[in-house]
């Protein structure tokens, strides 16, 4: 495999998070304030932290990188309205885990109206507050609810002197989400990124896999090409399930050795930028399907495609995953895996046997992105910019009444797609994904 090293895309510009600020401030009442926290260090073991990842919302704000911030939003304030609380300076801590930017350096780098150290809070935040009707905070955040009732509650016993404090707290995450489901052309970009690094990920693992190597081995690879290429690491848990693993859709153990004659299902992807890649392959760890294993990915096969060829502005996802039940179904039907009419099984829904879930959720900064599936209670339809995933998958058990060659075998095939006016863009798509495809690949190691 080509060890070539991808340009990088550009980052996100600072008017584009002043533009979300402000699209953000617009859809709020009169006199509202946002009060949004950043991610926290999370301890991994005694003295040592996970690496740090930035609150989605948070970045999606601000692009600010560290942890122990604090955004408030206040329309209309003459002073600036987008404010930041951030790390104190601290030399002698700076000296052993890193500069922190400080106040100055989040005005100056990140194009924030004013900003104040943490040791500041007590003291601005409720006179930055008085006056606030609402406040619009994450209300599934334990700290940012404890820390609106404590400035409510120091308002309030200032209310002799004048204070007003905020009557009524809501949940800023809808309004930061609707904004978060409709992608920009730069956040494509780093997506489309994403997509590449993953999918070299994948055909690295691929070409690397043989009889005798153990699951952990192919996880390596994989994240050896994520962070070769510049991203952070993997977007989520590495899967790489082989033989009966692969119909665990969660599988992470990683562990099991990989038998000649199997097939390895990987669900893998990059975060680079903090967008996420999330790829599934499933392929013969000896680089030849039997003649089962192969009716039984073709069958899933035909419904990605076809799902994704269905992919484009107006179509909803739940016709997506109808038209994929019914490929699915059909081709248990044919594999003798189901009996009976088609209609009737769908209408029976034979197949929840065989396929556990839905056939795609968003995609961006979190793998299983925010973003509302309904609208007044109706499916979404799909627009330009929205990212979504194809996934498709069977999962045959290892029962009796299942023919012996087809027990045990897991199978799913997943895609990255973005929606365009024109239809849609694969972004995941220099990873093959046909057997003929995939066996040319792994021959060529």
């Amino acid at each position: 495999m080509s060890r070539d090293i991808l340009p990088r895309p550009a980052p996100i510009a600072l008017e584009e998070y002043r533009t979300r600020r402000l699209a953000l401030m617009a859809a709020l009442p009169p006199n509202s304030a946002v009060l949004l926290p950043s991610a926290k260090l999370v301890t991994r073991s005694r003295d040592s932290d996970y690496a740090f990842r930035q609150n989605s919302d948070f970045h999606y704000l601000t692009g600010f990188p560290e942890p122990d911030a604090l955004l408030l939003l206040l329309p209309g304030r003459e002073g600036g309205e987008t404010l930041l609380f951030c790390q104190d300076k601290d030399p002698a801590l700076e000296a052993w885990t890193g500069i922190r930017l400080g106040a100055a350096g989040a005005v100056e780098r990140f194009g924030i109206d004013e900003a104040f150290e943490n040791a500041q809070r007590d003291e601005q935040l409720p006179a930055l507050l008085d006056g606030r009707e609402a406040l619009y905070l994450p209300l599934d955040s334990r700290e940012a609810l404890a820390l609106a009732e404590r400035l409510r509650g120091k308002l309030v016993s200032r209310q002799r002197r004048g204070a007003v404090a905020p009557h009524a707290f809501a949940d800023v995450g809808d309004l930061i989400h609707a904004q978060r489901l409709i992608k920009s052309e730069a956040e494509l970009a780093l997506l489309r990124h994403a997509g590449e690094v993953s999918a070299r990920a994948h055909r690295r693992a691929m070409q690397a896999a043989r009889p005798g190597l153990h699951e952990y081995h192919l996880q390596a690879e994989l994240e050896h090409e994520f962070v070769w290429q510049g991203a952070s690491g993997p977007a989520y848990a590495s899967i790489v399930g082989s033989g009966a693993n692969a119909c665990v859709l969660h599988y992470i153990e990683n562990r099991d050795i990989l038998r000649d004659g199997e097939l390895v299902l990987i669900d893998a992807g990059a975060e680079f930028d903090l967008y996420a890649g999330d790829i599934t392959r499933t392929f013969p760890i000896n680089g030849r399907f039997s003649a089962a294993q192969r009716a039984l990915y073709d069958v899933v096969l035909v419904a990605q495609e076809r799902a994704i060829a269905a992919v484009a502005p107006g179509v909803t996802l739940s016709e997506i995953h109808d038209g994929v039940v019914r490929d699915l179904t059909r081709g248990l039907l044919e594999l003798g895996l189901l009996e009976g009419e088609l209609e009737a099984c769908i209408e029976a829904q034979s197949y929840r046997r065989f396929y556990l879930h839905s056939t795609s959720h968003w995609l961006g900064l979190d793998v299983h992105d925010v973003g509302s599936y309904r609208l007044a209670g109706e499916p979404r339809r799909l627009a330009p910019g929205m990212v979504l995933t194809v996934e498709p998958g069977l999962y045959i058990p290892d029962e009796e009444d299942i023919p012996p060659a087809l027990r045990g075998i897991g199978i799913r095939i997943e895609d990255d797609v973005a929606v365009t006016v024109e239809g849609h863009e694969v972004l995941s798509r220099a990873v093959p994904k046909r057997a003929e495809d995939i066996e040319a690949l792994m021959l060529n190691k």
